[in-house]
């Protein structure tokens, strides 16, 4: 690895010192973790937080992958005796990817090709004369390469695997490809149609059946939901530039003067164009375009997820939570503040009075017999029901009553983890189980699904997978570490994603402390098998052992940090836990005193932090959450209500919010606030409790149009239609994990499309914005 050379890259490209990124380099080789270099490496760094860690460690591993590709192509450039030293240089010069394949290109092995067949015919010297264009008689100059034997028949033959030749070299000529590859990114067009006899069965793509707008400006969901429907097979699309731009572009390139050569190489080079060019650099546009909005859509995904991880946790509550399902009866569990599961029973509310009754007797003796402090009801099909079933009841001691987003809950309890934990018990019970642990801890609960089943995330089946997982991984580790994990009681998989652990050591956490009982100290932790220093270095800080014999142990100072600390202590003249517990003490404290080679004021002040709040969780307080009474179904919407509603996905086009019904109501990016928003996240944030109106209810779709404006009627522009369908809402169990399309822009030059629609109609308005009419 060329280590300085790609440490100035990165530098110039980040905006970022050398000895910073030097610096993350080095501790990233020494088996850093992102989490740990940022929150106890600042002094090395000079305080990059995570981001920057991650940005540069994202581009190192490209650079090291472009090298490993360059030594590959010089490898076997020399192995076929194409290497020289000009060639060497350009290839090692080759800063893009694109850049080194064309070089590569013309010395690449490939099949026979028209060009290969004419070269194997004698031809090549005849089109080397013709692309000099030096005046040369082109036909006269045929007539020595005429050669039955050899498969050249007449001139016309001759001349036209003169041609092949001559169209091949132009195809591999590293800078015209630079120069198509910038007009067909800059000046690109896409245009999507549909396919014939497909308009009924794709009519959720139907703004794109006669679609056209310059790729660079293309939004990503809006790539993305043109790229499904040609997955599909609703729609077809090309891309490329405008008119004759492209041809003009080659022939500027290559064509020189007048006369018969010149008209032979413009036949060639409209040919390669046609046969050669335009195709391959369709496709890397396409490619390029793919992983552009690939990179936009993770980005939205990875957001959303971040702020459920780290929605407000409840905390350590007995729980009862109740899994709605009124026709195959209401699964109910009882569980102790540690999320043990003690009870579980079902309940058949609205089946009759009897049953009602019964019920009601359950849920009742259940709160008394367990001390249920709080109810967690899902919020799926006959969750709003259930919750003024259970609200009507005089339950002993008022438990609160909170709605629960059991997104992904039936993948988690059909999942190897579930099964694991509760091997004895069916799927409605786990699934009840995970409903009421979400209330005391998401994170601690949500890390046991797949990212992606959350359901919050738009287009994640079609995006680079793997590029998905790592930044899904990324995400759920930089909250897990960001909170810190309880040693003693946190599962296997939250202690996966401590940093510096993995699968193996947290099950082997698991498993000492399930054979020696719970951890004392922190050092404790190095008599687990196969857990080393360096994994201790990275973990120990993140890791957090609640009423221990060292009361820093509780904290996320660093064990390195201790003795710091205790001679904070001591020139006070006081024990650590007076220091923990006595601000006088701590602003007696001069931190500079206590600056050495290994602790800088960084770390010091992160020191001083923890001091003060041991341990503390960066989530907010919870508080729990209400919709309005006597709405509980769509019917029970009415346009101009404005209601309590909380955010449950945001995506490029706008955001989905809960207000209490079955359905998810989406707020059009237009209505995301009283000014121009382009990004929505800027606005909202998934899990936000926000106050929409009711723009519009479309009962026979099961649609709900929602604004955040002050007021969203005072008028009504014309909107242009988004793309892919079901935007305006989604039902829950499970939601879509595929949100739609946002509005789209149509061409200026062909006008806008005539649709029947009711001037006053603000729902015709709203559904035509998501692209729904």
């Amino acid at each position: 690895m060329d280590s300085e050379r790609f440490t100035n890259a990165i530098a110039a490209e980040l905006g970022l010192t050398i000895a910073q990124v030097a610096a993350t380099i080095s501790l990233l080789a020494e088996g850093g973790t992102v989490p740990f270099i940022s929150r106890y490496r600042k002094e090395r760094t000079d305080n990059l937080d995570e981001v920057a860690i991650t940005a540069i460690r994202d581009r190192l591993a490209q650079l090291e992958e472009l090298d490993k590709r360059r030594d590959a192509i010089l490898k076997s450039l020399e192995e076929n005796g194409h290497l020289n030293a000009d060639l060497e240089k350009q290839v090692r010069n080759a800063a893009e990817l694109s850049t080194l394949e064309d070089l590569y290109l013309p010395y690449r092995p490939k099949r026979r090709t028209r060009a290969t067949i004419a070269r194997e015919k004698g031809l090549e010297p005849l089109a080397d004369l013709i692309f000099a264009q030096e005046g040369a008689d082109p036909t006269a100059e045929a007539a020595a390469f005429v050669n039955p034997e050899k498969g050249v028949e007449s001139l016309d033959d001759a001349l036209a695997g003169a041609r092949d030749i001559i169209a091949e070299k132009i195809n591999e000529d590293p800078e015209i490809r630079a120069a198509m590859r910038g007009l067909f990114g800059q000046e690109g067009v896409i245009r999507s149609k549909v396919l014939k006899g497909k308009e009924e069965d794709g009519a959720k793509f139907r703004d794109y059946f006669e679609w056209e707008e310059q790729l660079k400006s293309a939004p990503s969901h809006r790539v993305l939901a043109i790229r499904r429907g040609e997955k599909e097979a609703v729609l077809s699309f090309r891309v490329e530039p405008p008119g004759s731009r492209a041809i003009d572009l080659l022939l500027s390139r290559v064509v020189r003067g007048a006369g018969a050569d010149v008209e032979q190489v413009r036949l060639a080079a409209e040919d390669c164009y046609k046969r050669l060019l335009s195709i391959s650099m369709e496709t890397e546009t396409r490619l390029v375009s793919k992983q552009r909005a690939d990179v936009e859509a993770i980005r939205v995904f990875s957001g959303n997820l971040r702020e459920l991880l780290l929605a407000a946790p409840m905390g350590s509550r007995s729980v009862m939570a109740i899994d709605p399902g009124f026709r195959t009866g209401c699964k109910l569990v009882c569980l102790d503040a540690q999320g043990k599961l003690l009870h579980n029973d079902t309940v058949y509310p609205g089946q009759g009075e009897q049953k009602t009754a019964e019920a009601s007797e359950k849920l009742t003796a259940c709160v008394r017999q367990f001390g249920v402090q709080a109810i967690a009801i899902g919020n799926g099909t006959g969750g709003r029901e259930l919750e003024a079933f259970v609200r009507g009841l005089d339950l002993e001691g008022s438990p609160d009553v909170v709605m629960v987003n059991e997104s992904g809950a039936s993948v988690y309890s059909a999942s190897d983890v579930a099964r694991e934990e509760f091997p004895e018990y069916d799927l409605t019970v786990r699934g009840a189980v995970s409903i009421g642990r979400r209330l005391m801890d998401p994170l601690a609960e949500l890390v046991k699904i797949d990212p992606k089943s959350i359901g919050v995330g738009q287009y994640q089946h079609d995006v680079d997978q793997s590029a998905l997982k790592s930044k899904l991984d990324d995400v759920v580790s930089s909250s897990v570490n960001a909170v810190g994990v309880e040693v003693n009681t946190a599962s296997k998989q939250l202690l996966t994603y401590v940093a510096g652990l993995g699968a193996q050591l947290a099950q082997n956490i698991v498993d000492y402390r399930n054979s020696n009982g719970a951890f004392k100290t922190r050092k404790q932790l190095l008599k687990v098998p196969r857990m080393g220093p360096k994994a201790f270095e990275q973990c120990a800080g993140f890791l957090r052992i609640r009423d221990g014999e060292n009361p820093l142990d509780a904290s996320a100072v660093h064990p390195e940090s201790y003795s710091v600390v205790n001679e904070m202590a001591k020139s006070v003249s006081a024990e650590v836990t007076d220091l923990m517990r006595d601000d006088a003490l701590r602003a007696r404290l001069d931190l500079k005193t206590f600056v050495s080679e290994a602790v800088g004021l960084p770390t010091l002040t992160d020191i001083m932090a923890e001091l003060v709040k041991p341990g503390r969780d960066p989530r907010e307080a919870f508080e729990a959450f209400s919709f309005t009474d006597g709405v509980n179904a769509i019917e029970d919407l009415k346009p101009g209500m404005k209601l309590p509603g909380i955010v449950t996905n945001v995506t490029a086009f706008g955001a989905f919010v809960d207000v209490g019904v079955h359905q998810d109501g989406l707020v059009h990016v237009s209505q995301l606030a009283d000014r121009f928003v382009k990004d929505p996240a800027d606005v909202v944030k998934v899990q936000q409790r926000v106050t929409v109106s009711v723009m519009d209810v479309d009962l026979k779709r099961g649609r709900i149009a929602l604004s955040l404006k002050k007021d969203p009627f005072a008028e009504k522009p014309e909107r242009e239609p988004a793309g892919d369908a079901g935007a305006s809402a989604r039902s829950r169990p499970e939601r879509r994990s595929r949100p739609q399309t946002s509005s789209q822009r149509r061409q200026k030059e062909r006008g806008p499309r005539q649709e029947s629609r009711a001037p006053d109609s603000a729902m015709a308005d709203a559904l035509k914005r998501a692209g729904l009419e």
